[in-house]
């Protein structure tokens, strides 16, 4: 995958998780769709860390002379269990 696709996702899911978010104001006064809305919204959040996860180590590596297509995606728990 290279920078320009992961950045292409990355757009994508921004576009996505601004329409969730305005679908769920929409939806605020039906419980069942407010939170497949937030079911979705939180999947689109962990899916951009993700990809944004991703994108910083295939640079990481460019920087370093190593080959970016060497980075992985992360699992979803390894991302979003990160220590700050």
């Amino acid at each position: 995958m290279s920078d320009e696709s992961i950045a292409s996702r990355i757009d994508r899911l921004v576009a996505e998780e601004k329409e969730l978010r305005e679908k769920e104001q929409e939806d605020r006064e039906d419980e069942d769709s407010l939170a497949a809305d937030r079911d979705r919204l939180r999947a689109v959040e962990v899916e951009l860390d993700r990809c944004w996860d991703l994108l910083r180590q295939r640079r990481a590596k460019e920087e370093f002379n190593q080959d970016p297509d060497d980075a992985e995606t992360r699992s979803a728990g390894t991302v979003e269990n990160y220590k700050q």
